[in-house]
């Protein structure tokens, strides 16, 4: 039996064994950073997704408008009323990163509708049958639209349509002896008052 003592024809037998070893070596090196790679991949565009899908679903989850309240003076004035008095408030509007400031008409009254607060309510000055102003008319001793001819009591309540309910009352708080109301917007052409955005 004869050994192989050369030393070329011991190189050369293990050649393939090192070949192989170098290409799995080669590989697994290939494999590992196509996979860091796709991991890094992956958190990135999960990062980048979270701002887009976060503004696809804000109109969802957020409320549209936000209503500050409005100061209408010292609330004990209007206690002795015989006739509704008009008001104009401030509304402050935060719409999103937007904030607007407008001015819209009200009147204090003597009412006991849900909503008044020791016989005083304020109403909403916007015709609920197609959202007319409706002024006060000191004569006729009601509140007469302009628009279609609905009439309105002294309290809100209605006395002749084509309106199907009663002037809007709004949320009204005191604060400090102040009379404070949250303006508020209604649909219109309902029996039925339904706030809107």
């Amino acid at each position: 039996m004869e050994t192989n003592s050369d030393p070329k024809n011991t190189e050369v037998s293990h050649l393939p064994d090192d070949a192989a070893e170098d290409k799995r070596i080669r590989e697994g090196r290939r494999s590992f950073f196509l996979w860091l790679i796709a991991v890094g991949t992956a958190a990135m565009g999960s990062l980048l997704a979270v701002p887009l899908v976060r503004y696809v679903l804000y109109p969802v989850f957020a409320k549209t408008t936000s209503l500050s309240w409005s100061d209408l003076g010292k609330g004990s004035p209007y206690a002795s009323l015989t006739a509704p008095v008009r008001e104009i408030v401030k509304i402050e509007q935060v719409d999103g990163w937007r904030e607007a400031i407008s001015r819209k008409p009200v009147y204090v009254t003597k009412g006991k509708r849900k909503g008044s607060l020791d016989g005083v309510e304020v109403l909403s000055a916007v015709c609920p049958h197609l959202g007319c102003e409706v002024p006060w008319n000191a004569d006729e001793g009601k509140f007469m639209c302009p628009c279609h001819g609905s009439q309105f009591a002294p309290d809100g309540s209605v006395i002749q349509g084509p309106a199907k309910r009663g002037m809007d009352t709004l949320p009204i708080k005191t604060e400090k002896d102040d009379l404070m109301v949250r303006y508020e917007y209604f649909q219109a052409l309902l029996s039925y008052k339904k706030e809107v955005g």
